[in-house]
């Protein structure tokens, strides 16, 4: 079981690529162009395929029996015969995905074949451009999100908080590829209004590292989660093992779009005492199941003693959430940063006959305090927010305050008295 954020769980040119939670009205429901053309027979077969399988899949497994007041059948009636007349997997994905934004979930979303092999290679070394998405209000709202260094795309002078216009003359898609050594041609728009043309060649880079421990401040230990993948936990757990108690620890969440509920409840298990609950989530089935802290920490047996910091943002969703909000509520953190998404509810996987994958809320979820986090997020102890200029130098006040907050608990501690000028 998962928690993943309304999100395709892609890779984008060897990044992750984070969807936020955003509701498509589709009062009056319009076949993108690209669907226009006839489909072949077996194009039509398939088509049904998978277009009953996600509708079958929701409405005998979503949580919320009622579907959110959704009347399924009228939506069967209403976006069926726009999927099989879908020429291509864009357009059958795009009606799918408009169906599914009735639910008003941010979690709700199939994700076509080439999404999901970015998904399952999304930590291996590949070929790419460099950039992470961000997903705006349409299908074809693109913005660059993440620039990675020493990418093509950096070297080309892509710049964060650019618009993606188009790929090839195409808006991109969670269907778009690229290969090694295939050029490219973006179109983009800088924050500026300015239209820029570039032509990009993905290669071959050795693959991002889904955590990593950033140990070159002293007294200070920065844990960078990418996403809550298999092993966090026993990873979190090596890093803490044998941690001097004057050592602060950070754990930095922003941009993470969730992952797997086992891995967050680990998290926790590393910082909390053992059993302690921390939040309740029910099915549709309507029985509670209760969460406590009882993964896996590596070789830790007691929870970590030293102060703990939080980082979140916009881009903090689902178990990005759930465990900001697990840790401030015991007062076992200082979360510091932006209000995260809202986008917390309990997912699971169903692969689908294309080779695509259906992602559906299958439990709700409450805070051990009672809050309920979709639709509302996790609000800092401390606000902090980063802009892009600042990202785009370097410069990280998210962090800096973050470190002066367990500071200022360090010495409020040792009962020192803090330095002025």
């Amino acid at each position: 079981m998962s928690v993943s954020a309304r999100v395709f769980s892609l890779l984008l040119f060897g990044l992750p690529l984070s969807v936020p939670a955003v509701a498509q009205p589709v009062d009056s429901p319009v076949v993108d162009p690209v669907v226009a053309a006839a489909p072949s027979r077996d194009r039509v077969r398939l088509n049904q395929r998978v277009f009953d399988r996600v509708w079958s899949e929701v409405r005998r497994g979503y949580y919320d029996p009622t579907l959110h007041g959704v009347d399924w059948n009228a939506a069967r009636a209403t976006f069926r015969p726009q999927a099989l007349a879908a020429s291509d997997e864009r357009g059958l994905y795009r009606v799918i995905n408009a169906m599914l934004d009735l639910l008003d979930d941010g979690h709700a979303a199939a994700s076509p074949p080439a999404a999901v092999r970015r998904q399952e290679a999304q930590f291996a070394r590949r070929a790419v451009m460099g950039l992470t998405l961000m997903r705006g209000e349409t299908p074809d709202d693109w913005t660059v999100e993440r620039v990675r260094p020493g990418s093509p795309a950096e070297a080309a002078g892509v710049q964060m908080g650019w618009a993606l216009n188009s790929v090839d003359g195409k808006p991109w898609g969670p269907d778009v590829e690229t290969y090694d050594g295939v050029p490219v041609q973006l179109v983009l728009t800088d924050d500026g209004g300015q239209r820029r043309e570039i032509a990009l060649t993905p290669r071959v880079m050795e693959a991002i590292e889904p955590f990593t421990a950033d140990k070159s401040r002293p007294g200070v230990l920065v844990l960078r989660v990418e996403q809550f993948d298999k092993g966090l936990g026993a990873w979190m757990g090596s890093e803490l093992e044998g941690l001097p108690p004057d050592v602060d620890v950070v754990l930095d969440l922003r941009g993470n779009p969730g992952g797997r509920l086992m891995e967050a409840e680990s998290v926790l298990t590393c910082f909390l005492p053992r059993d302690q609950v921390w939040a309740t989530r029910t099915g549709r089935s309507g029985r509670p199941v209760v969460l406590r802290a009882a993964g896996d920490c590596g070789d830790r047996r007691d929870p970590l003693a030293n102060d703990v910091a939080v980082l979140v943002d916009q881009g903090s969703r689902s178990a990005a959430e759930l465990t900001p909000a697990a840790l401030q509520e015991a007062r076992r953190g200082i979360v510091v940063g932006e209000k995260t998404g809202g986008s917390v509810l309990i997912a699971q996987e169903t692969n689908l006959p294309d080779g695509g994958r259906l992602t559906l809320s299958r439990a709700d979820f409450v805070t051990s305090g009672g809050i309920r986090l979709e639709k509302r997020g996790v609000t800092p102890d401390i606000a902090a927010p980063r802009t892009v200029a600042q990202r785009r130098a370097g410069d990280d006040p998210t962090l800096e305050t973050a470190i002066a907050a367990l500071r200022a608990e360090d010495r409020a501690r040792a009962g020192t008295p803090a330095s002025g000028l």
